[in-house]
């Protein structure tokens, strides 16, 4: 893990509330295990998490502004952890493409990254109708 002082905004978002860092905020980057899955696509990366950081982003149906400001890569999983698709999408156009992912009736969630760095960004879960 290493610590680090936000000296640009965009750069550092944060993972638990999906909020941009503030300048001169400290951010720690860790790795964190995001496909506990057992196959071939089990997987860890690095996230950011602002120090203090205290209400998990649960939102229903919306985008943070965190993933609308990057290059994202959309990974489409089925329930037992197989990768079914994938797309890369500019993040203010995402939701078109989550719900063509989505339109996959075996797609369970899907995995977002920063497509250029490639950290975690989050998991957008299927909602039940």
């Amino acid at each position: 893990m290493r610590r680090h002082a936000v000296d640009q905004k965009p750069g550092f978002p944060d993972r638990i509330e999906m909020v941009e860092a503030e300048l001169g905020e400290t951010v720690l980057l860790l790795n964190h295990v995001c496909q506990p899955a057992m196959t071939p696509y089990r997987a860890s990366h690095a996230i950011y998490v602002r120090e203090g950081a205290t209400q998990a982003y649960d939102a229903v149906n919306q985008v943070p502004e965190s993933m609308r400001l990057r290059l994202l890569s959309l990974r489409a999983y089925a329930a037992d952890g197989m990768m079914l698709d994938a797309e890369v999408v500019d993040g203010a156009a995402v939701e078109t493409v989550i719900a063509q992912l989505f339109g996959h009736p075996d797609v369970s969630y899907i995995h977002v990254h920063n497509a250029k760095r490639g950290c975690y960004a989050g998991r957008i879960d299927r909602v039940a109708p």
